[in-house]
């Protein structure tokens, strides 16, 4: 008999418990219904509706374009497939950013239109107080900082933050604040390893890393980088696990090729008529 268990649903509670536990948290951004659920049938913890899908999915230079409106969109779509993953949804660029009232509202959007169980925004001290706003509407946040690709033109662009003592000091100061103001887990991008490490032994929340070094509470990565379905850049802290862009091209290129050749369809990919059916036809038709 088949199992028929129902599927447990992450909270971040569950994810609190596995760093306890010495165990670490998988996160994976997806874009759609099919990658989110393949996301979550590998077990991945946290699915990331991240706005990075302007460049893996909308086809935008960055991530700075992405409205709260296409947020929803893929967010309505990957909330559905996600039965075990955390459904954390990213607040673009815009969505927070001029008020703690601006960011209780999009929140609550990314919430009840979206279908996600809790947002994720971008961000510092200077930032703290509207995380802090938005979890005291109800809804758990997820911290991020380091490079922060929504603010990339105040960066100098896709650089590695925290390099020397002062960024370094400012990074742990940042991550303090938002742990202060209530956010469950805080995501550190393109920072140094050391000063990742230090962040994640001072906190008693989470840390999850993209391109910040072993010593994460978790990892992770896009699908599209990961599997090689992003052919335009590919991170220095990416791992590529698969080549898909290479397979799919092929299959293209095998389709061409068949259809030319009259190798496809054949008779097993086509649907046909009983004989009696297509005399009976034939004797019907108009007269040309």
């Amino acid at each position: 008999m088949a199992d028929t268990k129902p599927v447990k649903k992450l909270t971040i509670f569950d994810l609190q418990a596995k760093v306890d536990r010495g165990e670490k948290i998988f996160q994976v951004t997806a874009v759609d219904f099919p990658t989110a659920q393949l996301v979550d049938r590998a077990g991945i913890d946290c699915i990331l509706i991240g706005d990075s899908l302007g460049m893996t999915a909308l086809g935008y230079e960055s991530t700075v374009p992405v409205t709260m409106d296409e947020m929803i969109h893929h967010a309505k779509a990957i909330s559905k497939a996600a039965k075990h993953a955390l459904v954390v949804g990213d607040l673009p660029l815009g969505a927070y950013h001029a008020s703690s009232e601006d960011a209780v509202n999009s929140a609550m959007r990314m919430i009840k239109e979206g279908g996600a169980d809790v947002v994720k925004l971008e961000g510092g001290e200077d930032f703290a107080p509207m995380a802090e706003a938005v979890i005291k509407s109800g809804v758990p946040v997820m911290a991020h900082i380091g490079l922060t690709p929504q603010l990339m033109s105040k960066l100098g662009g896709f650089k590695v933050q925290g390099k020397d003592a002062s960024t370094g000091v400012q990074l742990l100061k940042d991550a303090m604040a938002m742990e202060k103001a209530g956010c469950f887990a805080i995501v550190l991008e393109a920072i140094p390893d050391r000063v990742a490490q230090i962040i994640t032994e001072r906190l008693n929340i989470p840390t999850i890393g993209i391109g910040a070094g072993p010593d994460c509470d978790g990892q992770n990565l896009v699908l599209h980088d990961m599997v090689g379905l992003f052919d335009r850049f590919s991170p220095k802290f990416v791992k590529r696990y698969a080549n898909c862009w290479e397979i799919i091209s092929k299959a293209l290129e095998d389709f061409q090729e068949d259809v030319n050749k009259g190798e496809f369809p054949k008779a097993e990919h086509s649907f046909t008529m009983k004989e009696e059916e297509y005399r009976d036809l034939l004797q019907h038709l108009p007269k040309s």
